[in-house]
């Protein structure tokens, strides 16, 4: 399209500039298959698109509405101008062809009757909720994950001239997208790295989407669903490692009080004074609680010295039996 030579009728002795320049037309390489895609973007929906020869036919039509426009005048104004809003951009096509310039507005702009027609392409952000997808992790364990998608029109004309329906393509992409990610992931990834999986998607997406004139502003994963026996198991797994954890400390807190125990107990055996304050200060702790019970402590020796003459007294009675 863009390798055409100029009319015979441009090669004259008296403008040797216009055969320099042809002779550079014929010679202009043409895009190389590998970024086709790059070109096609280029091209489609670019904001410096120069205008295209509409041919004789085109030229008649043009002329033809036109006339239409001055012969109902005023009301052919009614239909000729358009009003978009400020959120809105206007993409305008000529006998099938893209306008240069780009896509119009915000505000007034004019359409010519039978020959233009255009399309409105909303620039606000739209909020899509990807629904609950049934994805299995790369541990071979199956959970139900939906999200949500932040994105805009970035590009009006390009919206509209590369892709049929840019909001539809976007969407379906953003599910298949969220499939593919999170089935390279395992579970505790998903449930403890939420951040860098949104991140992935979200580069993902925008890099996919730019073609479409999409800019994927945000992605968040709303909620993880697990199934119901292993919730059950998770829990039973938390409920053990707390007991487990519990009990450790129980057995730490014991052995720290069997220390502290025995270095009272030495403090206490080499003042013997110790006992009697401590048997003091344990009776006011129990009479400022209004309690009628008092506990009276029976000093060990006391009873060692009954058990003694108790036991005196078996044996001789027992000597006396054998002696008999």
């Amino acid at each position: 399209m863009h390798n055409q030579v100029e009319p015979e009728e441009a090669v004259s002795p008296a403008s040797p500039q216009t055969t320099v320049h042809i002779s550079t037309q014929q010679h202009k390489p043409v895009a190389p298959t590998s970024s086709r895609s790059d070109y096609r973007h280029s091209i489609i929906g670019a904001e410096d698109v120069t205008d295209v020869e509409i041919g004789i036919c085109g030229w008649i039509l043009t002329v033809f509405s036109w006339i239409i426009v001055f012969c109902t005048l005023p009301f052919s104004l009614c239909v000729c101008f358009k009003v978009v809003q400020e959120y809105e951009r206007a993409v305008i096509f000529r006998l099938g062809r893209l306008l240069s310039g780009g896509a119009k507005g915000p505000g007034i702009f004019f359409i010519l009757p039978c020959i233009e027609t255009y399309t409105k392409v909303d620039l606000r952000s739209s909020v899509f909720d990807i629904p609950p997808q049934e994805i299995l992790t790369r541990d071979s364990v199956t959970v139900s994950v939906d999200a949500v998608v932040y994105y805009r029109v970035s590009n009006a004309t390009v919206s509209i001239a590369n892709v049929e329906n840019a909001h539809h393509s976007t969407r379906l992409l953003a599910q298949t997208t969220l499939r593919n990610i999170l089935g390279t992931r395992l579970l505790h990834e998903i449930l403890s790295d939420r951040e860098n999986i949104q991140a992935s998607m979200q580069s993902s997406l925008d890099e996919a989407t730019d073609e479409w004139g999409i800019k994927v502003e945000r992605v968040e994963i709303k909620d993880v669903r697990l199934p119901v026996q292993l919730q059950r198991a998770m829990a039973a797994e938390a409920e053990a490692a707390r007991e487990a954890r519990a009990k450790v400390i129980a057995a730490e807190g014991e052995q720290k009080a069997s220390r502290a125990l025995r270095e009272a107990s030495e403090v206490i055996g080499n003042s013997p004074a110790a006992l009697q304050l401590r048997y003091l200060q344990t009776l006011n702790t129990i009479s400022a609680e209004k309690n009628s019970t008092i506990v009276f402590p029976l000093p060990i020796d006391l009873l060692t010295y009954f058990l003694k003459a108790r036991g005196a007294a078996d044996a001789a009675q027992a000597a006396a039996s054998a002696s008999k």
